[in-house]
């Protein structure tokens, strides 16, 4: 594994731009994001902010209330904040937070083309996020965590932002077994959401530590053959409450 932390976010924030800025094959997200349980209606109607970069769908099972303050970590073009700014009515917000600035610009874009205000795009660090203590009523990311040197900050960040009582929702990449020696320093693999990620058990006993209980919904395991070459993984999706 890459040890150095300011190296790791480097390759994934470089990683991410060139996603932002490069072309997608449109195909391939909408069959990604139809694999992971999105629905057909949410993948046509929000194709822009669609990069199929999701291993799951934390806005399905998902609480969200009318009113809500709703963060999305790690929001990329925006496809999640957009599926919870529906939910959340004209009295709720939605704040999405990201590492790199081209994700954000493209975000930006898609809100002006949708005609939503209720959404918020920030520019920062999961294992620091820019917000308030007892600010937020739902937590939710897609695929992010992995990515995060520091696993134990973030869940620290998410414990310290949420209200008395708030709630998470996550899908995220989970190892099975050790990866190799070369899989570990492979930064394709790193910013393909595997290199980064830890053991099962190591990813929530670190949720736990935090002050979190929480519940398993679903383990996909199938996502090892569609989606990563049949690395022994699977994609977790989990509530946690605070």
């Amino acid at each position: 594994m890459i040890k150095n932390s300011d190296k790791i976010k480097a390759v994934v924030k470089q990683g991410y731009a060139a996603i932002a800025t490069g072309g997608s094959c449109c195909c391939k997200n909408q069959r990604i994001a139809s694999e992971i349980g999105y629905s057909k209606k949410d993948i046509d109607e929000l194709a822009e902010s669609n990069l199929g970069l999701g291993c799951g769908n934390p806005t399905a099972i998902a609480d969200i209330k009318e009113g809500d303050v709703v963060l999305d970590l790690g929001c990329g073009a925006g496809f999640d904040v957009f599926l919870a700014q529906r939910k959340v009515g004209t009295t709720g917000r939605v704040i999405g937070i990201d590492m790199t600035p081209e994700m954000l610009a493209k975000a930006e874009i898609n809100a002006g083309k949708l005609q939503v205000e209720n959404v918020e795009f920030i520019l920062g660090d999961i294992e620091s996020l820019p917000l308030a203590d007892n600010s937020i009523d739902i937590v939710i990311s897609n695929c992010v965590i992995n990515l995060a040197p520091d696993k134990t900050k973030v869940f620290g960040e998410i414990n310290r932002v949420l209200v008395p009582g708030g709630r998470v929702f996550l899908s995220d990449i989970v190892l099975l077994e050790e990866l190799t020696p070369q899989q570990q320093t492979d930064e394709k693999l790193l910013t393909g959401c595997v290199a980064g990620a830890l053991q099962k058990k190591e990813y929530l006993k670190s949720l736990s530590e935090a002050g979190f209980q929480f519940v398993i919904n679903k383990e996909n395991k199938d996502i090892s053959k569609s989606q990563y070459d049949g690395i022994n993984l699977a994609s977790l999706s989990i509530e946690a409450w605070k």
